[in-house]
């Protein structure tokens, strides 16, 4: 990878690669209701309502926090953020074994939910450490921590069985604590922050990192990251009650099949960002949304009964999706989703370079509420239309309105600064300057 001045190939690996592993710990810690949420629902009788809010509850703080850790990474470096949100963030996860009502769960949830406020730190960290060109890819591999999803769907299910669910949350806290202490000592501050500390500069105020969030465009990509991110952590969270529900299967199997969907959808994450630095951001978000939409199409389809009133008495057949088309389609899906990931946050440091924290966190922060209503909107598609498949319909209207947005921006876009450009170059609005 070529470097920026001053700054060796090897310490740029160094610091990409523990950011990656710390991400990781963190983004298993925070999908870890997944799996012990399906236990507290049968310990006190949940509906899938409750279900859906408790294992979304986490996800809302990790959005929200986002936009502050973004701020505060542009001001103070990525490095002091991340070592203390995963200290703070382990204290909470240990509460969470001590307590035994549904509300007092909800709470321990919030504090768990900080671990997913530790992706805006860690993008504002490692886009610094890389030049424009090399941007995309490093921030796809840094993504790749969502991964963590997967090791908790595959993993805690046999940690539960083998140690009950609160030590599974004991396990999880000492892990993220040692991870914070190995994190603090073997990184160093990024070139800005260093920079801006041997000068004595102040940083800039925290409102003025928020200007940007005036322009539409944000709005645009944060739209999309609903759907990819938000749309993926929805799933990844709700895919071990689904075949539970739908298929009758045991805790592991269900977890290992969720597994299944999240561990391709985070690992491609890195090459939709480096596709992203070859073809543009812009070809692969078309990929991703067009490919959606036709798996979701297939997914959305309820399991229904026929019966033809043929010659000879009525003919019945039926349509549904078996346990291995299903587990295929789920997988190809996240698979287009993660290269959506990796294209939208391409596009954040290509338009706001001084703003990657403050712009990357409200981006952050509408992808991760995607995470957090869209469980909740399951349980309550369960409890009220009753039909499993309903969750797949809700993400096909989004996606759909998503492509829609985005072929319309562009269009208008090209006609207003470019009416001699016939075809969509990719990011034209560059060209305005």
């Amino acid at each position: 990878m070529h470097h920026l001045d001053g700054i060796s190939s090897g310490q740029q690996t160094k610091n990409l690669t523990v950011s990656t592993i710390a991400f990781t710990v963190c983004f298993a810690v925070w999908t870890i209701f997944s799996i012990i949420g399906i236990k507290i629902k049968q310990n006190l009788g949940l509906n899938d309502t409750e279900f859906g809010l408790l294992v979304a509850t986490p996800i809302l703080t990790g959005s929200l926090s986002r936009i502050f850790l973004g701020i505060w990474t542009d001001q103070y470096g990525g490095r002091i953020v991340l070592f203390c949100l995963m200290l703070t963030t382990s204290v909470a996860v240990w509460l969470l074994s001590t307590v035994s009502t549904y509300e007092m769960y909800l709470v321990a949830a919030l504090g768990v939910g900080l671990a997913g406020g530790s992706f805006a730190a860690g993008i504002g960290y490692v886009s610094r450490w890389y030049d424009s060109d090399h941007q995309g890819t490093a921030l796809g591999i840094f993504g790749m921590g969502n991964v963590g999803a997967a090791i908790t769907s595959f993993g805690a299910p046999f940690l539960l069985v083998a140690f009950g669910w609160e030590n599974v949350a004991k396990i999880y806290a000492v892990t993220l604590f040692v991870m914070a202490v190995i994190f603090w000592f073997t990184t160093e501050d990024d070139p800005v922050t260093k920079a801006r500390k041997d000068h004595g500069e102040k940083s800039k105020a925290g409102l003025m990192q928020l200007e940007p969030l005036k322009d539409p465009r944000v709005w645009r990509f944060a739209t999309y990251y609903f759907f990819v991110f938000g749309g993926f952590v929805a799933l990844a969270l709700w895919l071990p009650r689904y075949y539970m529900g739908v298929y009758g299967l045991e805790i592991q199997t269900a977890g290992m099949l969720a597994a299944a969907y999240a561990l391709p959808s985070s690992i491609f994450r890195a090459l939709g960002g480096w596709m992203s630095d070859k073809i543009g951001a812009r070809k692969v978000m078309y990929i991703t949304f067009i490919s959606g939409l036709v798996f979701l199409f297939f997914l959305s389809y309820p399991a229904t009964d026929y019966s033809v009133h043929g010659i000879n008495g009525p003919i019945n057949f039926t349509i549904a999706i078996g346990l291995v088309p299903f587990v295929i389609l789920t997988i190809f899906l996240g698979f287009f989703m993660s290269l959506g990931m990796g294209a939208v946050y391409k596009h954040i440091p290509a338009y706001y370079p001084d703003h990657v924290g403050s712009v990357g966190g409200l981006v952050g922060l509408i992808g991760g509420l995607g995470g957090f209503i869209l469980p909740i909107c399951f349980g309550l598609m369960n409890d009220i239309i009753g039909v499993w498949t309903s969750c797949f319909m809700l993400l096909f209207v989004i996606a759909a309105i998503s492509l829609v947005w985005m072929h319309t921006a562009i269009i208008i876009s090209n006609r207003k600064h470019h009416p001699e450009l016939k075809a969509a170059k990719d990011l034209p609005e560059l060209l305005e300057d």
